[in-house]
């Protein structure tokens, strides 16, 4: 049985953008624990079309520093304005909520918070410690912001070396003012270079495609992010979250996503993850390896 995602995809959209719905049982047993515990997961709060993919590999995404992001871009859901106080509890939170799911590899991603000093990178720092000492076997991948390029925070990341560091660039170099509109294209890719020069073993990006980019510059965004040692991407449709979010100007067919991917294994990608519904966690735990 198929079904679609009614509140996040406009009207004329294609056949290749339905999804199964979730079954098995892992995913039975996860939907569960996190409706008896009230557990805060992306993959529910954001309606990933991947979530029982995921859920039955053992995979789950959460997000911490609140729900509240300092940035106001013009694709993401997630609300804008000014963030809460910092929960200082939420690093053991997070991890317990692991542990509960018994997650095998966790994906850790928040909000931009342009209004702590430390751009939130204290918190990370606390999570992954609290995750590792709660679930040791656990690995790990932190989606993390920009930091507004200050590498006192990005270092931060680097001292915890979580087993992969993601930091998407999220679209093209034309587009970035527009759909980032606080984000600067070249501080992305320093921030994904700094990484890899300090030790990070795997690295990782995601660009979203629909928003009026063309193909050659979707060719040249790829190539700017294997010069900057990036050694996985992720490559999928944007869809739009609401009326008042940029509208999708064009849905990608798979044969394109299956020519971007062919063309960054030729690049030198490690993984490329390339499809309608591939968002930045999918097939996350592969790309430990």
């Amino acid at each position: 049985m198929e079904t679609v995602l009614e509140n996040t995809l406009p009207v004329g959209k294609p056949k290749w953008l339905k999804v199964k719905l979730p079954i098995g049982q892992k995913y039975t047993e996860l939907r569960g624990l996190v409706d008896k515990y009230s557990l805060n997961t992306i993959c529910t709060s954001g309606s990933c079309p991947n979530m029982g993919e995921c859920w039955g590999e053992g995979t789950a995404t959460f997000m911490i520093l609140g729900n509240v992001c300092t940035r106001s871009c013009g694709f993401c859901g997630v609300k804008t304005g000014r963030p809460e106080t910092v929960d200082w509890d939420e690093p053991e939170k997070v991890a317990r909520s692991i542990k509960i799911m018994n997650i095998k590899h966790a994906v850790i991603t928040s909000v931009d918070r342009d209004d702590l000093k430390d751009g939130g990178s204290i918190i990370w720092i606390e999570t992954v410690k609290a995750i590792r000492r709660m679930n040791p076997n656990t690995t790990l991948e932190t989606l993390i912001p920009d930091f507004q390029g200050m590498q006192r925070n990005i270092d931060r990341i680097v001292e915890a070396n979580p087993e992969v560091v993601s930091h998407n660039v999220e679209t093209v170099r034309r587009l970035t003012r527009e759909v980032r509109i606080q984000a600067k294209y070249d501080r992305s890719l320093e921030v994904l270079r700094y990484l890899k020069e300090k030790g990070i073993k795997r690295t990782k990006s995601g660009i979203m495609l629909g928003l009026g980019e063309q193909e050659d510059e979707v060719y040249q965004t790829m190539r700017d992010l294997r010069n900057a040692n990036v050694d996985v991407v992720t490559i999928g449709q944007y869809l739009q979250p609401s009326k008042k979010h940029l509208p999708v100007k064009e849905f990608i067919t798979p044969e394109q996503f299956a020519k971007y991917e062919a063309f960054g294994l030729e690049l030198g990608f490690r993984h490329v993850e390339s499809g309608p519904l591939v968002r930045s966690s999918y097939k996350a735990q592969k790309h430990i390896l």
